[in-house]
């Protein structure tokens, strides 16, 4: 379920980002390269009014298919962290297995 619906929303995040770039700009973007048929597909207002209400159904679908993985992605640990996990174990340091020396190097030195 998870993986579906991740791959459902790189879908529609991929189809998002191609209706808002077909949508004109100042300088026209894609949307002029439809050319004069797109008056006649989209209707007396033209391709404008058209992409910009897939734009919202994509957005509003983006929105949800997001909150809807975030709720299917809950956690079924029992919540501990990895800082707590690790604190629980034993730490053991390597200096620990050294042997002591009953002299400090500088000592020795003195002493000759």
């Amino acid at each position: 379920m998870y993986g579906f619906l991740v791959f459902f929303h790189v879908i529609v995040s991929i189809l998002l980002v191609i209706v808002i770039l077909m949508q004109a700009s100042k300088g026209g973007g894609l949307a002029g390269t439809f050319g004069g048929a797109s008056t006649a597909i989209f209707g007396g207002r033209g391709a404008g009014s058209f992409l910009s209400k897939v734009t919202v159904g994509l957005a509003a679908t983006f929105m949800m298919l997001a909150i809807l993985i975030s709720l299917v992605n809950v956690p079924t640990d029992s919540g501990d962290s990895i800082v707590r996990k690790m604190a629980g174990e034993e730490v053991v340091s390597p200096a620990a297995d050294l042997p002591v020396p009953l002299s400090l190097p500088q000592e020795d030195e003195k002493e000759q």
